[in-house]
C-alpha cells in the first residue's frame, strides 16, 4: 500500500531532509513506485507537485528534496496502487475549495465499499477509492456546516465521527487531511510522529545516507512535528498514533 508522510510546524519549515528519505522509499528502497505528490501551504494558498512517476527516479522529487520551500502544513504521499490506474489525475493529496480554503487529503489503504456512499456537491476527477472518500467526507462537513465553524473542537469532532464511519465499513483507512490551519491525521493500522524541539540534535535517515543537525537551523521556540507512515530516521523516538483516534495538530503541537 501507500505511505504518508506530514509536517506540522509552528514557524514556516522545509521538509528537504524527512521528504529525501520518503522519496527513495517510491522505487528504490521499497515499492511504492506508482507516482507521489505533496502539497505545502502558504496560509490559505497551497502549492501542489504531483508526478505519476516513481519518487526515487522523478526530477520533480529531486526538486522538491533540493529546494527548500517553507511551510507551517505539508501533506505529502507516495503510492503504491491498488484502486485506480496509475495517471496524475490518481496522485495524492487531492485537494478541493471549501468555504474560501483549499482542503488536502491523502490516504493510505483500501476502501472497498467506499464507492456506494453517494455523492452530492464533490466528485472525484480520478478513479481511486481514496478520491471517494475525499469527496464524501467533504460532502459531510458541508451539509453539517454550511458556514465555517467557529468551533475547532465541533469540527474535529464531526471529522473524527467520519472517519470512524469509514473506517467501520471496511478496509483500511490511514489519513492526513488539513484546511491550512490544523493538519488532521487519522490511523486504522499504521501511522507515527515525532516532535522536535530544543534542545535539537542530529537525524540519520532511514532510507538514505544522509545526517543533519537541526541546530544551526533553529531557534529554542521552534516546534516541528513530522509524521509518517513509518519512521524515517533511525536515532529519534517515534510514537505510534493510537487506532482510530483523530489527532489534531496545530503550531506543531497534538491539540
Amino acid at each position: 500500500m501507500c505511505e504518508l508522510m506530514g509536517m506540522n510546524a509552528n514557524v514556516p519549515t522545509d521538509i528537504c531532509f524527512s521528504f529525501s528519505g520518503l522519496m527513495k522509499r517510491g522505487g528504490e528502497t521499497s515499492h511504492h513506485k506508482d507516482g507521489w505528490g505533496i502539497a505545502f501551504y502558504e496560509g490559505c494558498g497551497c502549492r501542489t507537485f504531483h508526478d505519476p512517476e516513481p519518487s526515487a527516479t522523478s526530477k520533480i522529487a529531486q526538486l522538491i528534496s533540493d529546494y527548500p520551500i517553507k511551510s507551517k502544513i505539508i501533506i505529502s504521499h507516495i503510492r503504491k496502487a491498488t484502486h485506480g490506474k496509475v495517471n496524475l489525475c490518481n496522485t495524492h493529496p487531492f485537494v478541493r475549495e471549501m468555504w474560501g480554503k483549499n482542503w488536502a487529503f491523502a490516504h493510505n489503504g483500501k476502501l472497498p465499499n467506499i464507492k456506494k456512499r453517494k455523492l452530492d456537491h464533490f466528485h472525484p476527477v480520478g478513479d481511486t477509492d481514496s478520491e471517494h472518500a475525499f469527496c464524501w467526507m467533504l460532502d459531510q462537513i458541508r451539509t453539517q456546516f454550511p458556514k465555517q465553524p467557529r468551533s475547532r473542537k465541533a469540527l474535529a469532532a464531526l471529522i473524527q465521527d467520519l472517519a470512524d464511519d469509514i473506517a467501520g465499513g471496511g478496509g483500511i483507512f490511514n489519513f492526513l487531511l488539513s484546511e491550512s490551519t490544523d493538519l488532521y491525521a487519522y490511523n486504522t493500522t499504521k501511522l507515527s510522529y515525532l516532535t522536535r524541539r530544543a534542545p535539537f540534535g542530529e537525524a540519520q535517515l532511514i532510507d538514505d545516507d544522509m545526517v543533519i543537525d537541526f541546530c544551526p537551523e533553529t531557534t529554542d521556540t521552534d516546534v516541528v512535528t513530522v509524521i509518517a507512515t513509518s519512521p524515517l530516521t533511525n536515532n529519534e523516538d517515534w510514537t505510534a498514533l493510537d487506532h482510530r483516534k483523530l489527532y489534531v495538530f496545530r503550531d506543531g503541537l497534538i491539540r
